[in-house]
């Protein structure tokens, strides 16, 4: 395993478990990640685990490098039920706003979800709400008797949908009013 030692802003290569490449007196920097120039500096290099030592007992060549941990932090068990019951929502090719879909889920009438869970769950998902307008859109004009008007003051009332303007505008072009 090699490592990048910098020695008064001149990195050096050192060999653990073995001979060292470079000596000096003065107080170095040394940093696990591998090696990639041994002109970089040792400032931009990645961060890794610590390591212990290295003993003549097991070369450090026979030793995986540590993985840096990317992952995303752990969904909430309510988290995940409100992206689950949104999902179940969306999926039902009627059309939410997100304005209505958070009140769908928050409502006791509705999912019940907390505020904070609802929101994560539409964050979480981030539906094409322009999508959800024309499937909105086409669920009304099913019913019959919307001119682009109306259809577009139902789609953005805060009775009707909640969908914003240019939302609701863009459905009523992919619908063909």
């Amino acid at each position: 395993m090699k490592k990048l030692v910098a020695v008064s802003g001149i990195a050096a290569i050192a060999i653990v478990g073995g001979l060292t490449a470079c000596h000096s007196s003065t107080p170095a920097a040394v940093s696990t990640a591998p090696a990639v120039s041994s002109s970089a500096p040792a400032a931009t290099t990645a961060p890794a685990a610590t390591t212990a030592p290295a003993t003549n007992s097991a070369p450090a060549a026979t030793s995986a490098p540590a993985a840096a941990s990317t992952s995303a932090p752990a969904i909430t068990t309510a988290q995940q039920q409100a992206v689950d019951s949104a999902q179940s929502y969306l999926s039902m090719g009627s059309g939410f706003s997100q304005e209505s879909l958070f009140q769908q889920l928050t409502s006791t009438d509705g999912a019940g979800f907390a505020a904070a869970d609802a929101n994560f769950a539409i964050n979480y998902l981030n539906p094409n709400w322009d999508a959800q307008a024309v499937d909105a859109a086409k669920g009304y004009l099913q019913m019959g008797g919307f001119s682009a008007s109306s259809l577009i003051q139902q789609l953005t009332s805060d009775d009707g949908d909640g969908f914003t303007q240019a939302q609701a505008e863009y459905a009523v072009n992919k619908v063909g009013l």
